[in-house]
């Protein structure tokens, strides 16, 4: 997505050859033109699918999905990674590290909201390592929802989160593929292949 990609090399910053900040548009202060865009961009993609919830996970996830259902007309479930008083049984839940915290949260869906007549369809941020894609799949198929798959608005294709979601034979559609971080520039990888 040309738009994307151009949002991210005039305000992404590159703090290390492995983490992108993306907060000035995505995951702190957001563009809703852009996720308007987003959101129309994954709706296009997933046509056809019949889809029934989009399913997420708090916070960085959220505007990008909510966006999608928007377009899609169907509703947004999103993952609490916190305990809540209002959210505190019958739950399908499981565990995710994070690599940019370096911990374990369990996430939590009310079993009330997803259900085995359910086709969902993934939303988040970013795909890294895969473990917040592989938490939201988890939840699904404890629910017995049938995956549609899932839409990632920014992937980083050096590290092994594609590979892991394909091996469960999930197809996986990114927005933006980042080929290299290296020296502090943002390559995407259709640059890489059209060299």
């Amino acid at each position: 997505m040309r738009a994307l990609e151009e949002k991210i090399q005039q305000e992404g910053k590159v703090l290390s050859d492995s983490v992108l900040k993306v907060d000035a548009f995505l995951n702190h202060q957001i563009d809703p033109q852009l996720m308007k865009e987003i959101g129309e961009e994954f709706a296009e993609s997933f046509q056809g699918q019949k889809i029934t919830k989009i399913l997420s996970i708090e916070s960085s996830g959220i505007a990008p999905a909510v966006m999608t259902g928007l377009v899609m007309n169907v509703p947004v479930i999103f993952a609490r990674k916190r305990k809540s008083l209002t959210l505190s049984d019958n739950l399908y839940v499981s565990n995710v590290y994070s690599y940019t915290k370096n911990e374990s949260n369990d996430i939590s869906v009310s079993r009330e909201f997803i259900n085995h007549n359910d086709t969902v369809l993934i939303i988040d941020d970013f795909l890294a390592n895969g473990q917040a894609a592989m938490g939201l799949i988890d939840i699904a198929k404890q629910s017995g929802a049938a995956i549609a798959g899932i839409g990632i608005v920014i992937e980083k294709g050096f590290q092994p989160g594609r590979k892991l979601i394909k091996e469960h034979g999930i197809r996986v559609e990114s927005l933006a593929n980042i080929a290299s971080l290296q020296n502090g520039k943002v390559t995407f990888v259709e640059e890489v292949a059209s060299k």
